[in-house]
Protein backbone atom coordinates (compact mmCIF):
# COMPACT_ATOMS: atom_id res chain seq x y z
CA UNK A 1 0.00 0.00 0.00
CA UNK A 2 1.24 3.25 -1.36
CA UNK A 3 1.31 6.18 1.35
CA UNK A 4 0.50 9.34 0.38
CA UNK A 5 2.13 12.34 1.31
CA UNK A 6 0.78 15.38 2.77
CA UNK A 7 0.50 18.58 0.22
CA UNK A 8 3.57 20.51 0.99
CA UNK A 9 3.10 24.64 1.29
CA UNK A 10 5.02 26.99 -0.98
CA UNK A 11 5.58 29.56 2.64
CA UNK A 12 7.96 28.85 4.67
CA UNK A 13 7.18 27.63 8.49
CA UNK A 14 6.99 30.96 10.95
CA UNK A 15 4.65 33.23 11.90
CA UNK A 16 2.28 34.71 9.12
CA UNK A 17 3.70 37.94 7.74
CA UNK A 18 0.63 39.48 7.73
CA UNK A 19 0.32 39.52 11.80
CA UNK A 20 3.72 40.41 12.17
CA UNK A 21 3.63 44.02 11.68
CA UNK A 22 0.23 43.82 14.41
CA UNK A 23 2.68 41.52 17.14
CA UNK A 24 5.39 43.74 16.42
CA UNK A 25 3.75 47.04 17.05
CA UNK A 26 1.54 45.83 20.45
CA UNK A 27 5.03 44.71 21.62
CA UNK A 28 6.75 47.88 21.42
CA UNK A 29 4.07 50.04 22.34
CA UNK A 30 3.98 47.92 25.90
CA UNK A 31 7.72 47.99 25.95
CA UNK A 32 8.18 51.48 25.94
CA UNK A 33 5.48 51.58 28.38
CA UNK A 34 6.87 49.36 30.54
CA UNK A 35 10.44 50.33 30.42
CA UNK A 36 10.41 53.80 28.84
CA UNK A 37 11.60 54.74 25.68
CA UNK A 38 15.60 54.72 26.31
CA UNK A 39 15.80 51.10 27.48
CA UNK A 40 12.81 49.73 24.89
CA UNK A 41 16.14 48.27 22.64
CA UNK A 42 15.19 46.37 19.33
CA UNK A 43 15.95 43.36 21.22
CA UNK A 44 13.54 43.45 24.12
CA UNK A 45 10.69 44.30 21.46
CA UNK A 46 11.54 41.45 19.50
CA UNK A 47 11.93 39.06 22.57
CA UNK A 48 8.31 40.38 23.77
CA UNK A 49 6.95 40.48 20.25
CA UNK A 50 8.49 36.87 20.04
CA UNK A 51 10.12 37.34 16.80
CA UNK A 52 14.06 37.23 15.84
CA UNK A 53 15.64 40.84 15.88
CA UNK A 54 16.31 40.04 12.37
CA UNK A 55 12.78 39.66 11.81
CA UNK A 56 12.22 43.50 13.27
CA UNK A 57 15.54 44.77 11.50
CA UNK A 58 14.27 43.11 7.94
CA UNK A 59 10.96 45.85 7.84
CA UNK A 60 12.71 48.24 10.29
CA UNK A 61 16.36 49.79 9.61
CA UNK A 62 16.09 51.63 12.93
CA UNK A 63 14.61 51.79 16.08
CA UNK A 64 13.39 55.26 14.92
CA UNK A 65 12.02 53.78 12.15
CA UNK A 66 10.28 50.78 13.75
CA UNK A 67 8.37 53.74 16.41
CA UNK A 68 7.40 55.80 13.32
CA UNK A 69 5.95 53.09 11.73
CA UNK A 70 4.02 52.24 15.48
CA UNK A 71 2.79 55.56 15.59
CA UNK A 72 1.03 56.03 12.60
CA UNK A 73 -0.42 52.62 13.11
CA UNK A 74 -1.78 53.74 16.55
CA UNK A 75 -3.02 57.43 15.59
CA UNK A 76 -4.93 56.34 12.29
CA UNK A 77 -6.35 58.64 10.57
CA UNK A 78 -7.35 62.47 11.99
CA UNK A 79 -10.80 62.56 12.19
CA UNK A 80 -12.37 64.99 9.80
CA UNK A 81 -15.56 64.91 10.04
CA UNK A 82 -17.62 68.02 11.51
CA UNK A 83 -19.71 71.04 11.27
CA UNK A 84 -17.28 73.40 10.89
CA UNK A 85 -13.66 74.48 11.31
CA UNK A 86 -13.88 75.09 15.56
CA UNK A 87 -15.44 71.61 15.76
CA UNK A 88 -13.13 70.37 13.69
CA UNK A 89 -9.98 71.84 15.25
CA UNK A 90 -11.41 70.78 18.62
CA UNK A 91 -12.38 67.31 17.65
CA UNK A 92 -8.31 67.20 16.39
CA UNK A 93 -6.42 68.64 19.58
CA UNK A 94 -9.31 65.99 21.87
CA UNK A 95 -7.81 63.06 19.10
CA UNK A 96 -4.25 63.61 19.46
CA UNK A 97 -4.68 64.01 23.46
CA UNK A 98 -6.50 60.91 23.68
CA UNK A 99 -4.19 59.27 21.23
CA UNK A 100 -0.76 60.48 23.54
CA UNK A 101 -2.47 59.49 26.51
CA UNK A 102 -2.79 55.71 25.06
CA UNK A 103 -0.12 53.29 27.01
CA UNK A 104 3.23 53.59 25.26
CA UNK A 105 2.70 55.66 22.56
CA UNK A 106 3.00 59.28 24.19
CA UNK A 107 6.37 57.84 25.45
CA UNK A 108 7.27 56.51 22.06
CA UNK A 109 6.26 60.16 20.57
CA UNK A 110 8.34 61.67 22.96
CA UNK A 111 11.29 59.41 22.69
CA UNK A 112 11.19 59.52 18.89
CA UNK A 113 11.27 63.37 18.33
CA UNK A 114 14.07 63.64 21.43
CA UNK A 115 16.01 61.50 19.29
CA UNK A 116 15.27 63.18 15.93
CA UNK A 117 16.61 67.05 17.38
CA UNK A 118 20.35 65.33 16.95
CA UNK A 119 19.57 62.98 13.99
CA UNK A 120 18.52 65.05 10.48
CA UNK A 121 17.69 61.31 8.68
CA UNK A 122 15.41 60.42 11.52
CA UNK A 123 14.05 64.39 11.67
CA UNK A 124 13.40 63.50 7.60
CA UNK A 125 11.45 60.22 8.48
CA UNK A 126 9.32 61.69 10.84
CA UNK A 127 8.10 65.10 8.82
CA UNK A 128 7.65 62.82 5.61
CA UNK A 129 6.04 59.84 6.90
CA UNK A 130 4.51 61.08 10.46
CA UNK A 131 3.71 64.75 10.48
CA UNK A 132 2.97 65.54 6.51
CA UNK A 133 0.18 63.54 6.01
CA UNK A 134 -1.75 64.92 8.77
CA UNK A 135 -0.48 68.92 7.91
CA UNK A 136 -1.74 67.56 4.28
CA UNK A 137 -5.07 66.59 5.66
CA UNK A 138 -5.49 69.33 7.98
CA UNK A 139 -4.97 72.16 5.32
CA UNK A 140 -7.26 70.42 3.30
CA UNK A 141 -10.07 70.57 5.82
CA UNK A 142 -8.98 73.86 7.20
CA UNK A 143 -7.98 75.65 3.76
CA UNK A 144 -5.43 76.73 6.01
CA UNK A 145 -1.85 78.00 4.51
CA UNK A 146 0.63 75.11 5.55
CA UNK A 147 2.59 77.58 7.88
CA UNK A 148 -0.71 78.20 10.01
CA UNK A 149 -1.10 74.29 9.99
CA UNK A 150 2.45 73.73 10.78
CA UNK A 151 2.35 76.35 14.04
CA UNK A 152 -1.21 74.45 14.81
CA UNK A 153 0.62 71.48 15.17
CA UNK A 154 3.56 72.72 16.73
CA UNK A 155 1.51 74.80 19.29
CA UNK A 156 -0.20 71.00 20.28
CA UNK A 157 1.59 68.80 20.23
CA UNK A 158 4.82 70.68 21.63
CA UNK A 159 2.16 71.66 24.82
CA UNK A 160 0.97 68.03 24.46
CA UNK A 161 4.26 66.60 25.09
CA UNK A 162 6.06 68.86 27.18
CA UNK A 163 3.40 68.42 30.00
CA UNK A 164 3.96 64.37 29.50
CA UNK A 165 7.86 65.11 29.65
CA UNK A 166 6.77 67.38 33.08
CA UNK A 167 4.83 65.21 34.34
CA UNK A 168 5.32 61.98 33.50
CA UNK A 169 1.52 61.35 32.28
CA UNK A 170 -0.74 62.71 29.63
CA UNK A 171 -2.51 65.86 30.10
CA UNK A 172 -5.89 65.90 32.27
CA UNK A 173 -9.37 66.30 30.69
CA UNK A 174 -9.60 69.96 32.38
CA UNK A 175 -6.14 71.20 30.49
CA UNK A 176 -7.31 70.08 27.25
CA UNK A 177 -10.09 71.66 27.27
CA UNK A 178 -8.43 75.07 28.33
CA UNK A 179 -5.54 73.94 25.56
CA UNK A 180 -8.64 73.57 23.40
CA UNK A 181 -10.32 77.36 24.35
CA UNK A 182 -6.81 78.98 23.91
CA UNK A 183 -5.95 77.41 20.41
CA UNK A 184 -9.49 78.34 19.01
CA UNK A 185 -8.97 81.66 20.54
CA UNK A 186 -5.99 81.99 17.94
CA UNK A 187 -7.10 80.04 14.87
CA UNK A 188 -10.17 80.76 14.39
CA UNK A 189 -9.67 84.58 14.04
CA UNK A 190 -10.74 85.38 10.65
CA UNK A 191 -8.87 87.74 10.29
CA UNK A 192 -5.37 85.36 10.55
CA UNK A 193 -2.03 85.97 12.27
CA UNK A 194 -1.35 89.78 13.21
Amino acid sequence: MAMTRPPTSARPPGRPRSGVNDVVFAATLSTVHELGYARATVERIAAAAGVAKTTIYRRWPSKGDLIVDCLIDAFGPVPLESAGRAELMSSAIRWIAGKISEPGVGDAFAGVFSDAVSDPALREVLSARLQDPYRLALQDALGEPENRVLFFIDVVVGTLLHRMGMTGGPMVDADVAALVEMVLQHFTDEAGPA
